[in-house]
């Protein structure tokens, strides 16, 4: 799986947050997306899901030398985010085996593992409103990171983290980060610390 940016551009009305990105991605490599917060990183990790479209500039997602068309993008792609919504409604247990249906788990993982690894036994059958925004932030990680999808996108990872919640999330994309295309945005150098190239968001905002 690779995702190639060629003088790439997006901007909203008359302001540019980025242009001129010419970048490829490739499978097996853990890539950090830096810059301040407000420097359009957002922005670029939703253009790489297939959520925003570039105003200038094209994107190609390639899968064995065969382009994707739009519409197979996202079962390539696992996002988490603290701005992306969970459906509150339900009970963790609900909601993981819910997604489970709606997109498998990585080969050997189930939703009794994903509860497992999440390590929260007491809250299995409580509502999701109820959860504190760590605990949010916890579900989001382990869904992404769980799907089985080439490109996983992280988009400030250990927002509303405790240090013992940063770790949790450091060794489960330790362990799920072989052979996939991880991009993790972040101004936190903690978050980038097991990152091997980096692009910096900065270079393509003039």
């Amino acid at each position: 799986m690779t995702i190639a940016l060629t003088q790439a551009g997006k901007r909203f009305g008359y302001e540019w947050i980025f242009r001129g990105l010419t970048f490829r991605f490739e499978a097996g490599v853990r890539y950090a997306l830096s810059g301040p917060n407000g420097s359009g990183k957002s922005t670029l990790m939703k253009v790489l899901c297939g959520h925003l479209s570039l105003s200038k500039g094209e994107i190609r997602f390639e899968e064995n030398g065969q382009v994707l068309e739009p519409d197979a993008v996202y079962r390539r792609v696992s996002m988490a985010a603290p701005y992306i919504e969970l459906i509150e409604e339900l009970t963790l247990s609900e909601l993981v085996r819910f997604h489970e249906r709606m997109r498998p788990f990585r080969p050997g993982i189930t939703a009794k593992n994903v509860l497992d690894l999440l390590q929260l036994k007491g809250a299995r059958h409580k509502a999701i409103r109820f959860f504190s925004s760590g605990m949010k932030q916890r579900v989001r990680l382990a869904l992404a990171i769980c799907t089985e999808a080439p490109v996983l996108l992280l988009d400030e990872p250990t927002t509303n983290l405790d240090a013992t919640g940063a770790y949790w999330y450091a060794e489960l994309l330790h362990a799920h980060s072989t052979g996939r295309i991880v991009v993790v945005a972040s101004n936190i150098p903690d978050d980038l610390r097991e990152c091997t190239r980096t692009l910096s968001i900065l270079d393509y905002k003039n």
